[in-house]
C-alpha cells in the first residue's frame, strides 16, 4: 500500500493535481488557501486585493512578529474596503474550487489554520472526503484526522473581521483527538509538543504544538503521527518511542508529497 500525504498547500493546485501520481491515496492536512504569499507578494489573497506593494510591508511587518504596528497596518488595508468580508470570502471560494478539482480519488483532507472549514462540505464529492475528529480506513490501517491550530495565549479574536483562521482552544483540540480513540496513523495539521519539530528556524521562532498529541502517541503508540503546519522545522522527523513523528513537508515549495508505505 502507497498513501502520498502533503500538508501547506497555499494555493500550489498544479503540483496539488499530480500529488496522487501513483499512490493508492492522498492525504491532505490542510493550509490549502494562500493568503499572504511570502515568496511573491503579488499572489495570495492579500496580493491580488491589495497588490504587492501593500503586502511587501505587511510581509515584512509581519516577520517581525505580529506586533502592535503590524495590526494597525492591516487593519487599514480591510477597513479601506466596503466589504472586505465578502471579498475575503469570494477569494477564498476561487481557490477551493480549483484546489478540490485538483484533488485526485481517493483524497483524505482535513483543514489547517489557514483554511474556512466551513466552506469544505460544498466541495464534498465522490472520492474526496472532509474528516475533522474523524477516522477512516485506508488499505487497512486507521488513520484519524483533527484539523485547524490551537490558539495561542493572548490572542483575541477582531470582531467584526473579515476572515479568522481556523483555532481552536486546547480542550477543543483535545477532545476532538480523545474522540477518535486508537489508530494507526494520526494525520493532523499541527505537530506534538517536540521542540524539534515546532521550531521554525527560518522564522527563528517556535509555533505550537499539542501537548495532549504528544500525550496521545505515548500511549497509543501509533504507526505514524503525519503533520505539517511549521515550514521549515528544525528537524523533520523525531522517533517518539514506537512512533514516527514527520513533518510531511511546505508542499507549496516543495511540490513532492511525503511516501507512506506498507
Amino acid at each position: 500500500m502507497r498513501v502520498h500525504v502533503v500538508s501547506d498547500v497555499h494555493g500550489n493546485a498544479e503540483a496539488l493535481a499530480r500529488a496522487g501520481d501513483g499512490a493508492d491515496a492522498l492525504v491532505v492536512l490542510g493550509d490549502l488557501v494562500d493568503f499572504v504569499d511570502y515568496y511573491d507578494h503579488g499572489k495570495g489573497i492579500l496580493g491580488r486585493v491589495f497588490g504587492a506593494e501593500k503586502v511587501e510591508v505587511f510581509a515584512r511587518l509581519r516577520r517581525e512578529r505580529m506586533s502592535a504596528e503590524t495590526v494597525r497596518y492591516i487593519r487599514s488595508l480591510w477597513d479601506s474596503l466596503d466589504d472586505a468580508a465578502e471579498v475575503v470570502r469570494e477569494a477564498v471560494l476561487e481557490q477551493y474550487t480549483e484546489l478540490f478539482a485538483a484533488m485526485s480519488a481517493p483524497t483524505y483532507a482535513t483543514p489547517g489554520n489557514v483554511d474556512s472549514p466551513e466552506l469544505w462540505p460544498r466541495f464534498v464529492r465522490d472520492g474526496v472526503h472532509v474528516l475533522d475528529g474523524e477516522s477512516a480506513e485506508i488499505g487497512g490501517l486507521r488513520f484519524g484526522f483533527v484539523g485547524g491550530a490551537l490558539i495561542a495565549p493572548g490572542f483575541v479574536r477582531r470582531p467584526g473581521a473579515p476572515w479568522y483562521p481556523y483555532l481552536r482552544t486546547e480542550d477543543e483540540f483535545d477532545a476532538a483527538l480523545a474522540g477518535l480513540g486508537p489508530v494507526d496513523v494520526l494525520c493532523t495539521h499541527i505537530p506534538p509538543a517536540v521542540a524539534e519539530l515546532t521550531y521554525d528556524v527560518v522564522a527563528r521562532r517556535p509555533e505550537w504544538g499539542s501537548a495532549a498529541l504528544l500525550d496521545t502517541i505515548r500511549r497509543d503508540r501509533p504507526r505514524w503521527s503525519v503533520f505539517g503546519h511549521v515550514h521549515q522545522p528544525m528537524a523533520r522527523r523525531v522517533r517518539v518511542g514506537w512512533t514516527e513523528c514527520v513533518n510531511v513537508g511546505h508542499f507549496q515549495r516543495s511540490g513532492t508529497p511525503h511516501v507512506l508505505r506498507w
